[in-house]
């Protein structure tokens, strides 16, 4: 059994054009709700409170997200969209619950996250919903926490919010050169980066996955907060990586192979096919 943790309601808002879409969320939705092969569970969650924001987060970024001026270019301000990160958000303190009484958990949620830092949104991310699911788990009782993404794209913000924090590592394999540009080495005594050339071929950028999962697990970690990106896949419009379906179920297999609790997280994905990929990484978490 997979616990999804989603709310049909972060399809409200978009920017006509931008590859963050609804479609996202919608569209697997409706690919979940007709495939026979899994057992799926579903929960709905509430928005975060400021307390775990502000773990991550400043109180002037909070009160930003408020403002109607557009962050960046790739980043608006829509109405809402406070809330609906809120919403987000707290998906991943309700699925960072589940995972602790033992669910297989996955959170289908938008907005993203991994990009947005204590006080800066960017890069189609509002509030970092890894960091402050990590850091929630560390306030109440977890003593090590891992955060792995594998998004194509440099999780900056994460890195950012983690760094030197002795409770926590952070391991991002991802392609470089890419947005945001950061990402080309190692950061501080906890931030381990695994930049990968355009057009890696499927093998290489398989073992440099294998390579960071196993280096993670030296860290003992009590949990696994993963940032899923899915845009490593060879059709997705916003990288130039070469990864295929079946690679994600890997990436699942992989990480539920560990035995350590797991909380994964959407975070990009733009081709098309994202509803398959999603489905082929819960192939490969699933017990």
């Amino acid at each position: 059994m997979i616990r999804i943790v989603t709310d049909e309601s972060c399809t409200g808002y978009e920017q006509l054009g931008h590859p963050e879409r609804p479609e996202r969320i919608a569209t697997t939705l409706k690919y979940l709700r007709h495939q026979k092969e899994l057992k799926l569970d579903w929960s709905t969650p509430s928005a975060a409170p400021n307390e775990p924001l502000l773990l991550a987060h400043s109180v002037t970024h909070l009160e930003r997200l408020l403002e109607p001026h557009p962050f960046d270019g790739d980043t608006p301000y829509l109405p809402g969209i406070a809330n609906y990160a809120r919403l987000s958000a707290g998906a991943a303190l309700l699925a960072l619950e589940c995972a602790r009484k033992g669910e297989t958990v996955f959170s289908l949620m938008r907005p993203p996250g991994h990009h947005a830092e204590r006080g800066r949104a960017m890069g189609f991310c509002y509030l970092n919903n890894v960091a402050i699911a990590a850091l929630h788990a560390l306030k109440t009782g977890t003593k090590r926490v891992a955060v792995f993404d594998f998004d194509v794209h440099h999780g900056n913000g994460t890195e950012a919010i983690l760094l030197n924090n002795p409770k926590t590592v952070f391991y991002s394999v991802h392609q470089y050169p890419c947005y945001p540009g950061t990402g080309g080495r190692n950061v501080g005594n906890n931030c381990f980066n695994f930049p990968v050339p355009p057009q890696t071929p499927r093998g290489e950028y398989r073992h440099v996955l294998e390579g960071a999962l196993e280096h993670m697990l030296t860290f003992k970690p009590e949990m696994v907060l993963v940032s899923a990106g899915f845009d490593a896949y060879a059709r997705d419009p916003l990288a130039q990586e070469t990864l295929e379906a079946e690679d994600f179920m890997w990436i699942g297999e992989s990480l539920r192979k560990t035995g350590i609790p797991l909380v994964s997280l959407l975070e990009g994905g733009y081709s098309d096919d994202l509803s398959e990929l999603i489905f082929a990484y819960l192939q490969g978490i699933s017990k």
